[in-house]
C-alpha cells in the first residue's frame, strides 16, 4: 500500500528509514510503553518482517513520512492478530511516531488512512486496537479515530511476562458501519 494524505505519505519501508527508525525505537520516551528498546539490528529485524507481512497479508505497519520535510515521522498500519492474543483473530491498528513529531495531528491521520484501506479496499468487517493501560496518548488517539472500550475486552498482554507493569492492557474496536469516511 502507499496512500497519501494532507501532510503525509503512507509507504513501504526504503533503507533510507533505518537510522531515523532506529533513533525512534531507541529512544526511552518513545518506547516507554513498551517492555525493551529496540538496537539497530533489531529495528532492521523488524523492517524485515513488516515487509514479509506486508507480502503474506496486504497488511503490515508502514513507514509514514511527512510531505513537507521528507522526514520519517515513524510507522502506522494494519496488522493480522493471531493467538494467543484474547481478541485474536482479528486485525489492529498501530502507530509509533518519533517524539518531534507528537502532537501534530500525524497518528490520528495516517490511521484514518489505514481505516479506510481496511474497511474499504479489504473489507474487513471491525478493526481492533490495545496499548497497556496508562498509554493515555495512544487512547486519545482511539477515542479520536471513534473506537470504543468496552472493559470487559481488557486484557494481560501474553507476551509480556507476569506481573510486568505493562502487561495490562485495553483494547478498543471500531466496526465498519462506524467509521466516518
Amino acid at each position: 500500500m502507499r496512500a497519501e494524505t494532507e501532510r503525509l505519505i503512507l509507504r513501504p519501508w526504503e533503507d533510507r528509514d533505518l537510522d531515523p527508525f532506529a533513533a525512534l525505537n531507541s529512544d526511552p520516551e518513545v518506547m516507554r510503553f513498551f517492555p525493551a528498546m529496540r538496537t539497530r539490528e533489531e529495528t532492521a529485524a523488524l523492517m524485515d518482517y513488516t515487509r514479509a507481512m506486508l507480502s503474506e497479508s496486504g497488511m503490515s505497519f508502514l513507514a509514514v513520512e511527512e510531505k513537507a520535510s521528507g522526514d520519517l515521522v515513524g510507522m502506522v498500519g494494519l496488522a493480522p492478530v493471531k493467538p494467543p492474543m484474547p481478541c485474536a483473530p482479528t486485525v489492529e491498528i498501530g502507530w509509533r511516531l518519533a517524539k518531534h513529531h507528537w502532537g501534530k495531528g500525524y497518528a490520528s491521520e495516517a490511521a484514518k488512512a489505514w481505516l479506510a484501506y481496511g474497511f474499504g479496499t479489504m473489507a474487513l468487517p471491525e478493526i481492533v486496537a490495545f496499548t497497556y493501560v496508562g498509554n493515555e496518548p495512544s487512547r486519545c488517539v482511539m477515542q479520536r479515530l471513534g473506537m470504543t472500550r468496552d472493559t470487559v475486552d481488557d486484557f494481560e498482554h501474553p507476551n509480556i511476562v507476569e506481573g510486568h507493569t505493562l502487561r495490562p492492557h485495553v483494547l478498543y474496536r471500531i466496526k465498519a458501519a462506524a467509521f466516518a469516511r
